[in-house]
């Protein structure tokens, strides 16, 4: 039998509920969601339709939103749009970019775990490694049966995310960098068995302001993931490695998920 140091260690977030935190997220904003990010939106966006075949018009939930870079490009196509964040600093600039670019869209705070509007979209999207974060697998699940209960009968979720594969393949355990007059330190450690990336990200604003943060993301291989989401209540699950409908195999960029819903 394998003794007890051999066994592997249990992914431990250091802030239970560090997510649920607005002033990270507003420190952080910056790095997370500069020009560039908000650039490849319209690509991400036809990827979605594609791989999903979302009709046009049809209703989209956004969970995990952010500043509703996906679901204003959802809504300045035309379709009814639902994002959904903890994060009422992201929510409110959402909304205000809405109104600026003259779009409908309804932006709510709430918990992913929780939060459901029964049958009422067609497609789901969480993007930009929204998923993982939670205090256990359990509640992760909890957030997939959310969605599914959010999709009409047919409807899909696509998912986007660093896949447990692709982290091993490509880790590195840290760079310094300058992004937005910002100096950035990143560091990079595996958690057990790869059940986990544990991330510090410490940065210094040109005013000498210096933030200093650390979290721990739960990494899902594909197999992994394509169980949980059959678990949660979608009846088929899919797995890509690019956002063209690439397989995921040794060359994947990413993990994209698309699961529906009978």
């Amino acid at each position: 039998m394998p003794s007890k140091a051999s066994e592997s260690e249990p992914v431990r977030f250091d802030e239970p509920g560090w997510f649920g935190d607005d002033g990270f997220w507003t420190d952080y904003a910056p790095l997370l969601f500069g020009g560039e990010r908000w650039a490849e939106a319209p690509a991400v966006v036809d990827a979605v339709l594609a791989l999903s075949g979302a009709e046009p018009g049809s209703p989209v939930l956004d969970m995990c939103c952010g500043p509703g870079r996906h679901a204003l490009e959802f809504a300045s196509r035309g379709h009814p749009v639902v994002g959904v964040d903890i994060t009422e600093p992201y929510l409110e600039a959402a909304r205000d970019s809405a109104e600026a670019m003259g779009l409908t869209a309804e932006f709510v705070r709430g918990d992913a775990r929780s939060w459901c509007r029964p049958g009422a979209f067609s497609l789901a999207v969480n993007l930009y490694t929204s998923f993982g974060y939670f205090d256990s697998k359990a509640e992760d699940e909890a957030m997939l049966a959310r969605l599914a209960a959010s999709l009409a009968p047919g409807g899909a979720l696509v998912m986007e995310m660093v896949g447990k594969e692709t982290a091993a393949r490509d880790f590195n355990d840290g760079e310094w960098f300058e992004r937005d007059g910002r100096l950035v330190l990143t560091e990079f450690t595996v958690v057990g068995a790869w059940e986990g990336l544990r991330n510090r990200w410490v940065f210094v604003d040109a005013d000498g302001r210096r933030v200093d943060r650390s979290w721990v993301q739960r990494l899902y291989s594909a197999t992994e993931l394509r169980d949980s989401l059959l678990r949660s209540g979608f009846s088929s699950a899919e797995a890509y490695g690019s956002w063209a409908g690439a397989p995921y195999d040794q060359s994947a960029e990413r993990l994209i998920a698309v699961a529906r819903k009978a």
